[in-house]
């Protein structure tokens, strides 16, 4: 009896465990190995291994290189960031701060863990400080895949869909209309008070919050513009690595389709919800899909997304993760 009753304990503390956030990790975990499963399926192992050892060694050489200098501009903007937001100065921190983030961020939903895990190194800072610091940092990339891939999208359904081409010039003008209007909105303090603060000011809940989220207000136009351009040369990094990726495990050297199939793929893993862990399978499937609309075979779409993945987020995670048991361990 004594033995059942402490059987059942156990099995309630692991049950516990198994809280809200577990499940979905667990869950993200198993729809990425299962969508990962049907693309291997679909594509053929054989073609995938084929393609692997046929790859240009030297090309994806460059890539692994091109890899070294998107952890250095993403560590530019985020060192950009915490020094106008953060006010924090420390290159090392911050440094460390954003290989933690990517650590914790590849396995969490919606990668809400590199919030969490940008904040570790920023004790004296609140959590609410480094999230906002963390949107802020996140935000102009965002402007970049919204704006390019939307019209990469249109010239996609043009071309491939026979759209009429008044419809996507209409398009084309109002979404060139729409962020253009939204950037003149983020640069006006006026906006920003009239519309935004002004209603937070009225829920008792956000209202502690109201001076955080200010730093949104008090960006000074010289950081944004330098933002924009260091965001627009990490987005062309991603760019450039997927297009020689596939140029190396396709020996073609057809770049401006594959710097648009890039493109595209990056606008669909943004608009598509991320439900998988570090958004394997989606990646994938939708690299899959453009690039064989591109004349490439499908092990080629899968090569190069997987290998991208490797390289851009699973390395630096893993790396993060040494870094952090080092420090735990001195």
């Amino acid at each position: 009896m004594e033995s059942t009753n402490k059987n059942t304990l156990i099995l309630g503390s692991r049950i516990k465990w198994l809280n809200k956030t577990n499940l979905i990790i667990i869950a993200k975990i198993l729809i990425a190995l299962g969508l990962l499963f049907f693309l291997v399926r679909s594509v053929e192992y054989d073609k995938i291994n084929y393609a692997f050892s046929n790859a240009n060694l030297y090309i994806i050489s460059i890539v692994l290189l091109l890899g070294v200098v998107n952890i250095y501009l993403q560590f530019t903007k985020w060192n950009l960031t915490c020094s106008e937001v953060l006010k924090e100065k420390n290159k090392s921190k911050v440094f460390r701060s954003l290989f933690y983030g990517l650590s914790a961020g590849i396995i969490t939903p919606l990668r809400i863990g590199e919030y969490f895990g940008r904040g570790i190194e920023f004790k004296d800072k609140s959590l609410v400080q480094v999230t906002v610091a963390t949107l802020i940092d996140k935000f102009f990339p965002l402007i970049m895949v919204a704006f390019l891939g939307s019209v990469s999208s249109l010239f996609f359904i043009y071309y491939y869909f026979y759209v009429s081409l008044y419809i996507v010039l209409a398009l084309f003008i109002l979404i060139f209309t729409l962020f253009y209007v939204f950037i003149l909105l983020i640069l006006n303090n006026r906006f920003w008070d009239t519309l935004l603060f002004s209603k937070i000011k009225s829920s008792e809940k956000l209202k502690p919050f109201l001076s955080k989220l200010k730093a949104f207000q008090n960006l000074d136009r010289k950081y944004f513009y330098k933002m924009l351009f260091i965001s627009f040369l990490f987005y062309s990094c991603f760019l450039i690595q997927y297009a020689l990726l596939v140029s190396a495990f396709s020996n073609h050297f057809d770049y401006l389709h594959y710097f648009w199939a890039a493109n595209l793929i990056m606008f669909t893993k943004t608009v598509i919800p991320p439900v998988s862990m570090g958004e394997l399978g989606v990646r994938e499937g939708a690299s899959v899909y453009f690039i064989k609309q591109f004349g490439e075979t499908a092990s080629v779409g899968f090569n190069a997304a997987i290998l991208l993945f490797i390289i851009n987020l699973l390395i630096p995670a893993l790396i993060g993760v040494g870094m952090f048991l080092r420090k735990n361990g001195k």
